[in-house]
Order: structure tokens, then C-alpha cells, then sequence
């Protein structure tokens, strides 16, 4: 009976762990939305304009996710790449806030080059969110400290969060 009981837990855990997110495919539709305009969590992005669009495949969440675009320029209809290792690792696990079904880590390449010499990727952190919108979380760098822990040479660090809303077609921009 105590079997039945463990092998019934690890079953209902793993039903909850394998949500359906097939919805989430565009198929020729987009998904778009605008910067959240907080200075205490933008960074690299202008607050007042930026939009990122973005569309998705959840049939090939591991290797041909998706492609988004930002209106600013600075990625235009690149790519996400996926980090193979992490599809078996606890990473793809990654549960972070409320109202996410699932979180994904892919990276991505600036069209537009970076000039500080630090590369031109960027993480991109896609939350699937329970409403049946999606959050995007762009991440690059963090600034360089000096040696004497003061600030150091510039770097144009990326933070920023974008909340998308199905929209009907592809990306305008």
C-alpha cells in the first residue's frame, strides 16, 4: 500500500510538471508588447518606446523556439538560440514568481552590435504566464567594477522586462 501511495505522489508531481503549452505556438500570429518603464529594473533599453515582438514555436522549444524583433533596432527578427545543457539540467525547471506555467533560457544576438567589446549576446528569459500572455527578460552584462570597487570602464548592461499580448499576424517591426 505505501508503494502505491509514493508511486501516485511522483505521478501527480510529474502530471503537474508536464503542463500543455502548445498554445503558446504563434502560427503565424505574434506576440507583442511594450518595456516596463521602471527605473529600478531598466537598464540599456529606452523605457519610454521600446516594444519587443516575438514569435513562437512550442513544438521545438529545444532547438528552433523562436524569433523576436525590438522596435528600437537593436534586434530585428533574430533568432533564439537554445543552450542544449540545459534541457537536462534543473534549470529547466527554473519556477520563479506566480502565474508562470513555465520558464524558458535561450540567447539571443543583437543585430544592432554592441561597442563595448563584451559580445552581443543577450539571455532571454521567456515566462509563459497563466492568463495567456508571456514575459520577456532581457539580459546582458552587469557594469565592471574597478579594482578599488568604484565604477569602472562602461558597459552597456541590458535589464529589461516586456510584457506581450497575442496579437493577429507577424511582427510590424
Amino acid at each position: 500500500m505505501r508503494g502505491v501511495a509514493f508511486a501516485s505522489i511522483g505521478l501527480l508531481a510529474f502530471a503537474s510538471a508536464c503542463r500543455d503549452v502548445s498554445g503558446f505556438s504563434t502560427n503565424g500570429d505574434s506576440y507583442s508588447g511594450a518595456v516596463i518603464d521602471a527605473p529600478f529594473i531598466l537598464a540599456g533599453v529606452d523605457g519610454g518606446s521600446t516594444s519587443l515582438c516575438l514569435s513562437l514555436d512550442t513544438n521545438h522549444l529545444q532547438d528552433a523556439p523562436g524569433m523576436m524583433s525590438t522596435s528600437d533596432g537593436r534586434f530585428h527578427a533574430v533568432a533564439m538560440r537554445s543552450i542544449p545543457q540545459i534541457w537536462q539540467d534543473p534549470l529547466s525547471t527554473l519556477q520563479f514568481g506566480e502565474g508562470r506555467l513555465k520558464n524558458l533560457l535561450y540567447v539571443a544576438r543583437a543585430t544592432q552590435p554592441f561597442t563595448d567589446g563584451q559580445g552581443d549576446d543577450v539571455l532571454v528569459v521567456v515566462s509563459l504566464m497563466q492568463a495567456g500572455d508571456i514575459e520577456v527578460r532581457l539580459i546582458r552584462s552587469a557594469p565592471i567594477l574597478a579594482a578599488d570597487g568604484g565604477p569602472g570602464p562602461a558597459v552597456h548592461n541590458v535589464f529589461a522586462v516586456f510584457d506581450l499580448n497575442r496579437q493577429k499576424g507577424p511582427c510590424s517591426f
